[in-house]
């Protein structure tokens, strides 16, 4: 069994991102520790569950019947309401680690987090399983080596997508204004920014349909201890390919049976 590491925000991450990969990984048994900023448990973004303000775009935009489903059962793990704080992470504690990701604005104390990139870095020195999906891969690129470069900068990676961010916000600006454009900048432009090459960024197939337990397709793009997805539609196959990196590290045996549970 590997003890993964997931930090959050207080508010405002993507529940699908969080849920699903606690749910799959969980269910494999494995032990997810939660760290939020202060040591409470945080609230995922609200409109992700409900999808008020989306208006005709509700049913596209928000976290389908499975993100749904599992946001509920981890909102009430205990787990999820025991959360540490971000200045008690010690990373050598942990077997891997685990970055998902979120638009709205309360995203930004996350991706913007000292402390946070910090622990990043570490664990990818420290060479244990690092996953990311959508803006968790912004935080990665974030995060420094001593030489000033990203912890990215030679790696090959995805993330959410500027066309995905660029239709998502065109789509409700007029009812939410910024609420997808979580800075200027695309995600897509700054990761690639702190890549050794362009070419290192992989777009990936056309994301139109999101995966599921049963079909868990999510694209993803592995890098040696490294794998990254794009956004909540790629979530279950993004869980499944992390606790095949444990597996293959020798911290993630499963001490259940194979597939997804839950």
């Amino acid at each position: 069994m590997a003890t993964i590491l997931m930090p959050l925000p207080s508010r405002d991450f993507d529940p699908t991102e969080t849920a699903v990969p606690w749910r799959v990984l969980s269910g494999r048994g494995h032990r997810i520790v939660f760290a939020t900023p202060d040591g409470t448990a945080g609230a995922a973004d609200e409109r992700m569950v409900t999808g008020a303000g989306l208006g005709v775009f509700a049913r596209v935009l928000r976290a389908d019947r499975n993100g749904r489903s599992a946001w509920a059962a981890m909102a009430e793990s205990r787990e999820f309401r025991r959360p540490i704080a971000w200045a008690e992470i010690e990373t050598e504690r942990f077997d891997a680690l685990l970055l998902p990701g979120g638009h709205a604005k309360g995203m930004i104390p996350y991706l913007e987090s000292a402390l946070l990139q910090q622990s990043v870095t570490a664990c990818f020195a420290a060479g244990i399983p690092v996953g990311a999906i959508c803006h968790g891969v912004l935080l990665a690129a974030r995060a420094r080596t001593a030489s000033g470069r990203s912890v990215l900068h030679g790696r090959r990676t995805t993330a959410l997508l500027r066309r995905q961010e660029l239709l998502a916000w065109t789509l409700t600006r007029l009812q939410l204004g910024d609420y997808y454009r979580t800075y200027p900048v695309p995600v897509e432009d700054e990761v690639t920014a702190a890549l050794a090459r362009a070419a290192d960024f992989d777009p990936g197939p056309l994301p139109i349909g999101r995966d599921t337990p049963e079909r868990p397709s999510g694209f993803t793009v592995t890098d040696g201890n490294y794998v990254s997805a794009r956004w909540p539609g790629d979530a279950h196959g993004f869980a499944l390919v992390l606790a095949g990196l444990l597996e293959r590290s020798g911290t993630g045996r499963p001490t259940r049976p194979e597939g997804i549970t839950g």
